[in-house]
């Protein structure tokens, strides 16, 4: 990052942090008047005291960067580096204990693994889900017969609520005034 975008940055950071203390210096005095003065004088006092705040932070945040740098990194030499022309591990590299599978370890390749495990029965205190549960599954019979039954369902079923929802709003409205 160059330093003109980060000086640039720098500067919409200073500039924020100032409005943000404005503008909370300023609902302050707009929530602090609140029982001294109307609203317009409220208002007023508020948009002073959020520019006044706005304008010492602003000089603060300015007078601090100019300061300059608070610490002071003393001068070292440079040493030069020595480089082999190649680096080779020796054994006080090595990592110990480390884990060396042998062939008693793997699986013989020539026999395949099957997962044949099925789960016969759910028992009550099971945390398994079955999700397509064959014995639960409607026929497509059944599953014809239930959507025929909700589409035969008349409008009368299901009272339209309407009229009680917009006389409960106008008794909020009443009782709120």
């Amino acid at each position: 990052m160059d330093g003109k975008r980060l000086n640039r940055l720098e500067l919409i950071a200073e500039r924020g942090a100032a409005a943000i203390l404005g503008a909370a210096a300023g609902f302050a005095v707009f929530v602090g008047l609140l029982g001294f003065a109307g609203q317009p004088e409220r208002a007023i006092c508020a948009a002073a005291a959020a520019i006044i705040a706005n304008l010492l932070c602003t000089r603060a945040l300015q007078a601090w960067a100019a300061a300059g740098p608070q610490f002071i990194v003393p001068a070292f030499d440079q040493v030069p580096v020595e480089v082999q022309d190649e680096l080779l591990l020796t054994e006080a590299d090595i990592v110990h204990p480390e884990l060396v599978l042998t062939n008693a370890d793997r699986l013989p390749a020539e026999e395949p693994l099957e997962l044949d495990d099925v789960l016969a029965e759910l028992r009550p205190d099971s945390r398994v889900v079955r999700l397509f549960d064959p014995a639960k599954m409607p026929t497509p019979g059944q599953l014809n017969s239930r959507i025929e039954a909700y589409k035969a369902r008349s409008e009368a079923t299901y009272p339209d609520a309407s009229q009680q929802l917009s006389e409960a709003l106008a008794e909020l409205r009443r009782s709120l005034r």
